[in-house]
This record gives structure tokens, sequence and C-alpha cells, in this order.
């Protein structure tokens, strides 16, 4: 688990309050794709596991004229399934001062839910 640490201001200084969050979501211009938290090292060095998402078939995108192919007129009511699996490499995202991120410079935020999103009108 990590600790996300939330600031408020009050008037004799700054208040930390830790807020345990089990999931960090990877932000790739506009898809999201979920991880989760496997360990957490320090204050600004965590441990995830990308987790395996599967489209839920009962969705279908509602295709539209226009754009360069089409357009998705209902892409934000996706719907997936999304599972642990615990043979998906683990990576280290370390805390800076632009956000999570990892050697690569992926940006990732963390969220106490999972979340998959794929951009079709992208």
């Amino acid at each position: 688990m990590n600790f996300l640490f939330k600031y408020s201001y009050s008037k004799t200084s700054w208040v930390t309050e830790r807020h345990i969050m089990e999931y960090a979501n990877h932000y790739g211009y506009s898809d999201v794709n979920p991880y989760e938290v496997v360990k957490r090292i320090s204050e600004k060095t965590i441990e995830i596991r990308e987790m395996d998402a599967v489209l839920d078939p009962s969705w279908v995108p509602d295709w539209k004229v226009g754009g360069f192919a089409g357009h998705c007129a209902n892409q934000h009511e996706q719907r997936w399934d999304i599972k642990s699996n615990a043979e998906n490499p683990v990576i280290r995202i370390r805390h800076g001062k632009q956000g999570w991120k990892d050697k690569h410079g992926r940006k990732f935020a963390l969220r106490d839910h999972p979340t998959k999103f794929y951009d079709y009108n992208f």
C-alpha cells in the first residue's frame, strides 16, 4: 500500500493527511490503464503491477459518420472487467515535482479504484 498525502492550509501551518491508495492509473495521452500497488518502498517510491482489462461484451460502440473514419458517440460509457494478474511484471514509480512517473517518464496517478479507458476518437 502507498500513502498519498493531501495538503490543506490552516492559519498556523500546512496539515498533512495520509490516505491509503490501492491503485495507480497510467495516463497515456487520452488512454488510461489500470495498475495495482504491490509494495510501498518509501514515501516517494512504490512498486506497481499492470492489471488485466477485458472490454465488457454488453457495451457496443455507437459509431457516427465523421472524423477520419468515424466518431464513437458513447465512448465514455465503456465498461471493463478489470482483474489482478500476478504474472504481470512489477515496475517502480517515483513521486517528483511533476507527480508519479516510471523510469521512462510515463505518468501515473494514485486512485482508490482501477480505471481503464480506450479513446476510440483519438
